[in-house]
């Protein structure tokens, strides 16, 4: 079953349940991924509702930020919500180990010596662990490990 099927069937179980805020949530997600096919004139896979559901995600996280920030626990609360039901979505995370393997070898691979050099390493690690690690975070472990390199 591909991942556009089971947000179809969550959304209609939600709907029938009368989960008036998963249903709402998992609507926001069809529109998001209508829009991406509608927009590239592409057939949606796997990969690419997970990069809708990535981007997603990362917008409910700066609202929540805001929202906390400006006191408005209540639409936080909301945003929340709505990223713990596109979450369950996202496949198992890598740990931090296994991410540093995939950089120490891309970094072997591409011959990067210097912090220079990080688009090369980064091209070669971002298809291995897109969706299931902060990007932020591998950013910061590549930077790092080519500093260290020097």
């Amino acid at each position: 079953m591909s991942l556009e099927t089971r947000i179809d069937d969550d959304w209609k179980t939600a709907m029938k349940a009368g989960e008036k805020a998963r249903k709402d949530a998992l609507s926001l997600l069809r529109a998001a991924i209508k829009q991406k096919r509608v927009d590239e004139k592409i057939e949606i896979n796997d990969a690419a509702v997970i990069a809708v559901i990535e981007k997603m995600l990362k917008q409910r996280k700066d609202s929540i930020t805001q929202y906390e920030a400006a006191k408005r626990q209540d639409l936080a609360d909301a945003e929340k919500f709505e990223a713990s039901v596109l979450a369950d979505y996202m496949p198992q995370g890598l740990s931090a180990a296994e991410v540093e393997a995939i950089v120490v070898a891309a970094i072997a691979a591409s011959g990067a010596k210097a912090p220079a050099d990080m688009g090369k390493v980064i091209a070669l690690v971002k298809p291995q662990v897109a969706g299931r690690a902060d990007m932020g975070e591998v950013s910061k472990l590549v930077k790092a490990k080519l500093a260290a390199a020097q």
